[in-house]
């Protein structure tokens, strides 16, 4: 992987110009695309499989003037007055009339209706005229709810001045999000925090640059896609703040490596190369894990959630993407002028240092705060460990009263008439008129339709939580009743939740008694049947993730104390940021301070999407941070000789840390600001969403891996690097710290400048266990020679040969293959190596033609001992008319390996006996 990014970083370096226009040309594409086939988004939540969304099938069915979605119109007298009188009266009759001829309209329901009631308030101060619409409020179209505005604006006009009017319910339900001045500030602070890191104002633009063509490309596609997809309004704005905020980070970490290195002296265009062979391989396995986080929203079975996390996800593989390839393009603009301006030391600062300077020259230079902090922490890990631990508890407490709802009315902004219907409904008629319950069933087998739904009416008004029975009626056809409840409490109260719960468990019952199979429906039960399903799906989502955390770190670090430790600071993340975020919605902390309209119930996904994403943003921080660690420690532990001790590790972590602490605390930094931003004017669904990122990153960051990781490793010592052989053995590897891009510059010259061998080895060996294949072999083949491998165990012969062409990785030593070095460059050698395999083939020679038909600078030949007589002499042929470079052939013989080589004209080959010499001894092989 960091050989790849390496040749990717050079490659856009070099071709600068192409790839940022080219980065340009798709952005205009999809934005060209997603102007001509957009069809706006969605918000109708759903969820197959549900009661309540069985209910609704069985509605559009049967009762379809009951299955749309609704709204309702509240009129409050003025003072002293009653709506039973006129004006009111005669305004009431003629807005029920013009609300009938709305396009889209199917039903409107007059308060004074004899067949109605509960829609004049017990003293007459308030009414409320409701309207039915076909479909959900997804197909009712702009056109119409102007109209119904309008004919809204027309009724106050004729009351008097001190009467309210206001349209509301469930057609106004959700607000569509939009970007406001305040989230730009967020762009404006993370601007700020670059210029400061890379102490120049021209390079601080390339990863905002990066960042937003990466997320205008993502948000393109996205509404691309709601031509054939229902998408939420949300989507947009959570891909806008996730891609933002890695997007950022992601190219932040690639440019301060390149920073660095190029002012440490290294050539600007090899710095951008071996930033995005290092720093990129961190950032392509961040973003892995957070594109499996966001995936795995799928856990819940919800279509809707599932969309939301492939759409963020897409994002988030754009913004890796641009990183790895328009960020070295940028940098291909700035060439050398990337240093910034040198730090400028104060006059106090400069006397001190001439003072220094000439008093003496052993003085300890003065540590940075990074230093400073790191060593605090790990001189006192006991101390440091439970603060971290029993602070970070305290915080989560609130996450217990931490209630779960879809959006409403009453969450929208108080200057919103949906939010101004929403509270008259309440406090005129009570809370639980904003979210009626419909019971519906099949009574077709009934014989007194009219007297089954009162009996039936009456059986639910007994029903502790039901304030009254609005409706119970069959439809036209009686085949099908309809029982309207009105709760006592609010849509998202969870006592509203319960009498849900308690109307299903008398369906046995109810059923059995009357012979009707009620289901419990209407807006208000799918988005409890919704909470439910996601509050259930936390617990798998969640040992869906701390398992990958587990798996991943493993891989990674080759540790298993390093995994574990990483996976309970990211639950101890996720409790705190919950802990905060109920505080602020459900307790009213700072609510007013940040602008929350209405204490309660957050969206019901906001867990899920929480966890989700800030498990990959918490990863990005233990790699950083940790990889840097195992670095240190694994150099100081090969200058000792090859042992670590705890002194040595406790050392590793402060200069890991130290190393890494800037870019990681410029990161959080940005990513806070970029999430806060979105919070004092954000949608009232995605504004918990944005406080609960925000406080998550700044918790995981700073308390949890800038402070809970350095101690805890402390205290581990060297133990943390331990993991069992046999684990060690079947896990694979991952190059996230660019070993494989530091190894291959090592060994630039190896094994001279401008060498022009096919393949060379050194020390090269395969060691499993205590088992040895081969060990110490020492090899080269020039152009125009052969070499002949031989054993009397054919396996090792033949692992040698596959590890030569880049099928088997060999486990210590040296070795390049067609100029590429192995096993960093594997791919590259496999398109220039053809592999024979004979011992096992049916007809060999056909497998040779197979094999060197692809062509190939180097071919190599297994098991040449099963090739006799015409076979012989017919391999001879199609090696002599593919004419390689050079060749290599193994067999337990020597000498059937040099009659193939002198058939095929070859007369210059060496011998590698692997069972009595190490290395290849070169001699003529004459005909």
């Amino acid at each position: 992987m960091s050989t790849l990014l390496y040749a990717l970083g050079r490659w856009s370096y070099r071709h600068s110009w192409r790839v940022l226009v080219s980065w340009l040309l798709l952005l205009a594409l999809a934005g060209g695309a997603a102007a001509v086939f957009m069809k706006g988004t969605d918000n109708a939540f759903s969820i197959p499989g549900t009661e309540a969304q069985e209910g609704i099938a069985l509605l559009d069915r049967t009762f379809p003037q009951a299955s749309g979605t609704s709204a309702q119109l509240i009129v409050v007298a003025d003072e002293g007055e009653s709506v039973e009188d006129e004006p009111y009266t005669t305004a009431i009759a003629d807005t029920v009339a013009a609300f009938e001829d709305v396009d889209g309209v199917i039903a409107v329901t007059d308060p004074f209706d004899e067949m109605v009631s509960g829609l004049v308030s017990d003293d007459e101060s308030a009414a409320v005229i409701r309207l039915q619409f076909d479909g959900q409020s997804t197909d009712v179209s702009a056109e119409t709810k102007a109209e119904l505005q309008d004919v809204a604006d027309d009724m106050r006009d004729t009351l008097p001045d001190g009467a309210q009017v206001a349209l509301g319910g469930d057609l106004f339900s959700t607000s569509v999000p939009a970007l406001s001045l305040i989230e730009a500030a967020g762009v404006l602070i993370a601007l700020f925090v670059l210029i400061v890191t890379f102490r120049s104002i021209a390079v601080a633009w390339f990863p905002l640059v990066s960042a937003l063509i990466g997320v205008g490309l993502g948000i393109a596609l996205i509404y691309v896609s709601t031509a054939f997809a229902s998408i939420s309004s949300t989507t947009p704005m959570l891909a806008i703040m996730l891609g933002l905020a890695v997007g950022i980070d992601y190219a932040l970490f690639i440019v301060a490596r390149h920073q660095d290195q190029v002012r440490s002296g290294v050539e600007p265009e090899e710095s951008a190369a071996r930033a995005t062979g290092t720093a990129g391989s961190a950032v392509v396995f961040a973003g892995v894990t957070v594109l499996i986080a966001l995936i795995g929203l799928g856990f819940a079975g919800i279509p809707f959630l599932t969309t939301m996390g492939i759409a963020a996800a897409v994002t988030v593989a754009i913004a890796v993407l641009v990183a790895v390839t328009l960020t070295p393009a940028l940098l291909g603009f700035s060439k050398g002028r990337v240093v910034g301006w040198p730090r400028r030391a104060s006059r106090r600062t400069s006397r001190r240092a001439a003072a220094a300077a000439t008093a003496t020259r052993t003085a300890r230079p003065k540590r940075g705060f990074a230093e400073r902090w790191v060593t605090g922490v790990t001189r006192h890990p006991v101390a440091v460990t439970v603060s971290v631990v029993v602070g970070l508890g305290i915080l989560a407490v609130p996450a217990a009263s931490l209630a779960l709802a879809l959006p409403n009315a009453g969450m929208q902004a108080e200057s919103s008439p949906a939010r101004q219907a929403y509270d008259l409904t309440a406090e005129h008629f009570g809370p639980g008129t904003n979210g009626p319950l419909i019971m519906t069933g099949t009574i077709v087998t009934s014989t007194d339709p009219l007297g089954l739904m009162d009996d039936l009416a009456a059986e639910v008004e007994k029903i502790p939580g039901v304030k009254e029975v609005a409706l119970a009626t069959p439809n036209q056809t009686a085949d099908t009743g309809l029982i309207q409840i009105v709760p006592e409490t609010a849509p998202d109260d969870p006592a509203t939740a319960q009498l849900v719960r308690d109307l299903r468990a008398e369906h046995d019952r109810l059923l059995d008694e009357y012979g009707v199979d009620l289901k419990v429906t209407g807006f208000t039960a799918v988005g409890i049947d919704i909470s439910d399903r996601l509050g259930a799906a936390l617990l798998p989502f969640g040992l869906f993730v701390v398992g990958l955390s587990l798996v991943l770190l493993m891989i990674v670090f080759r540790s298993i104390w390093v995994p574990i430790k990483a996976a309970v600071g990211y639950l101890l993340s996720v409790l705190a940021a919950f802990g905060v975020v109920a505080a602020v919605f459900e307790w009213g902390w700072l609510a007013d301070a940040l602008h929350v309209t209405r204490t309660g119930p957050v969206i019901s996904f906001m867990p899920i999407i929480l966890m989700g994403v800030l498990f990959g943003l918490a990863m990005d921080y233990e790699v950083f941070l940790v990889s840097r660690m195992r670095e240190d420690y694994v150099h100081a532990r090969r200058a000792a000789g090859g042992r670590g001790t705890r002194t040595m590790a406790v050392g590793a972590v402060r200069s890991g840390f130290t190393a890494s602490a800037r870019v990681v605390t410029a990161a959080a930094l940005i990513m806070f600001a970029v999430f806060a931003a979105f919070v004092p004017e954000g949608d009232s669904s995605l504004k918990p969403i944005a406080l609960g990122l925000a406080v998550g990153i700044a918790v995981d960051a700073f308390i949890v891996r800038m402070t809970l990781v350095p101690a805890v490793m402390a205290l581990l010592g060297d133990k943390a690097w331990w993991m069992p052989r046999w684990l060690d053995r079947i896990l694979p590897h991952f190059d996230i710290e660019g070993e494989a891009v530091e190894r291959e510059l090592a060994l630039t010259d190896w094994p001279e400048h401008d060498s022009t061998a096919i393949a060379v080895a050194e020390e090269l060996s395969l060691t499993d266990e205590d088992v040895t294949v081969y060990d110490g072999v020492a090899l080269r083949v020039e152009p125009g020679e052969s070499l002949v491998v031989t054993s009397a165990d054919p396996r090792r012969s033949r692992a040698l040969l596959l590890g030569i062409a880049g099928r088997l990785a060999p486990t210590g030593g040296k070795l390049r293959v067609v100029g590429h070095l192995l096993p960093e460059r594997a791919a590259w050698v496999r398109a220039h190596v053809a592999v024979a395999l004979l011992e096992d083939a049916a007809d060999p020679v056909t497998e040779l033609s197979r094999a060197v038909r692809g062509g190939g600078r180097l071919i190599v030949i297994d098991g040449a001992d099963v090739l006799t007589g015409a076979e012989l002499d017919r391999a001879a042929a199609v090696l002599r008319d593919a004419d390689p470079s050079a060749v290599i052939v193994s067999a337990r013989d020597a000498a059937a390996a040099r009659s193939l080589l002198i058939e095929a004209r070859r007369v210059n080959a060496g011998i590698l006996d692997l069972d009595h010499s190490r290395t290849a001894v070169t001699s003529e092989v004459t005909s």
